[in-house]
């Protein structure tokens, strides 16, 4: 006689994984590869970076050490322009004048930033405080330029009308040697001040509020939160905001280029920028040009560097 298999195993089914002919186990699923598709999503960011950064440093990196004035073929001269620049004064006094500028610029704008992003973080959360905010920094930095023009204007200027009328003998005026600069940084600060509290207030809201209420339990006041718990715990966001102005100070030009009309500026006011600009456009002396941009690139290197390293901008207390 046959042996029948038993009943309430006919009907089981295989376990997973097994060959319902041979009994053996079958491979595991491979884990689906979506690399090829990250790729493809990646290649037109690629190709606008190597199109529009990558092949002009390297063109930028060459034309530093030729002679190159447009006009005529690149000639290969070594070193020469990196020698000239050493001894070029007017190359130290504009890194020296944007050095002032970024000073200036970066400790107002962040400090201003600081206090409106920490009266938006602990009074008010209004969409349409951020929003006006933004206003400044959503105009053309061109727009922004004329109307300060005009706004400080000596014999026009709506400001100097509200001096005048204090009492005051002062005009602020982008000529005027001692004034040129500061107005040039408080404009950009004015400018970028809002966009700069915004990142910051966007810091602020990932701190847990807990800490806040344990603090003011113990009795702490507004400023000692703030001194002990937000300026610690936005480190981070805070690297982020310095490095990222002190990048975009060194790239000052078009404010500088529109409130003296296409004239050369003053040389309190002639930043590194307007210097090549200048030299490559002006004089056509792109290889020299070429030279003092790389060289800024490696003082922006530089900086930056310092900068995260003295902030631990890969740190964060929250952890």
């Amino acid at each position: 006689m046959t042996r029948q298999a038993p009943t309430h195993l006919a009907g089981a089914r295989p376990e997973a994984g097994t060959d319902q002919r041979q009994g053996t186990s079958a491979p595991p699923r491979r884990a689906r590869d979506d690399r090829r598709v990250a790729w493809l999503f990646l290649l037109p960011v690629l190709v606008g970076f190597v199109v529009f950064y990558a092949y002009p440093t390297i063109r930028g990196v060459w034309y530093s050490f030729t002679d190159y004035s447009l006009l005529d073929e690149p000639a290969y001269v070594g070193g020469d322009n990196y020698r000239q620049l050493v001894g070029d004064a007017q190359f130290w006094n504009a890194l020296k004048v944007t050095g002032y500028y970024v000073v200036v610029n970066i400790v107002s704008q962040t400090v201003v930033a600081l206090g409106l992003a920490a009266l938006m973080h602990r009074l008010t959360r209004s969409v349409l405080l951020r929003a006006t905010l933004l206003v400044p920094w959503l105009v053309p930095n061109v727009t922004i330029g004329l109307l300060w023009a005009w706004l400080l204007d000596p014999d026009l200027g709506y400001v100097n009308h509200l001096i005048g009328l204090t009492g005051l003998d002062t005009t602020l005026s982008f000529n005027s040697p001692d004034w040129a600069m500061p107005l040039v940084a408080l404009v950009n600060s004015w400018t970028f001040t809002g966009y700069t509290a915004l990142l910051l207030y966007a810091g602020m809201l990932q701190i847990p509020p807990h800490l806040y209420e344990g603090a003011a339990i113990d009795g702490a006041g507004e400023w000692r939160m703030f001194r002990s718990i937000t300026l610690p715990l936005l480190r981070p966001i805070l690297a982020l905001v310095l490095v990222v102005s002190l990048i975009g100070s060194f790239q000052i030009f078009d404010t500088v280029a529109v409130v003296y009309g296409g004239k050369a500026p003053i040389p309190e006011t002639r930043v590194i920028y307007y210097y090549i600009f200048q030299r490559a456009f002006t004089y056509f002396d792109m290889g020299y040009a070429s030279a003092v941009a790389m060289v800024l690139v490696v003082i922006l290197g530089v900086l930056t560097t310092l900068q995260l390293r003295m902030l631990r901008a890969s740190s964060s207390d929250l952890g």
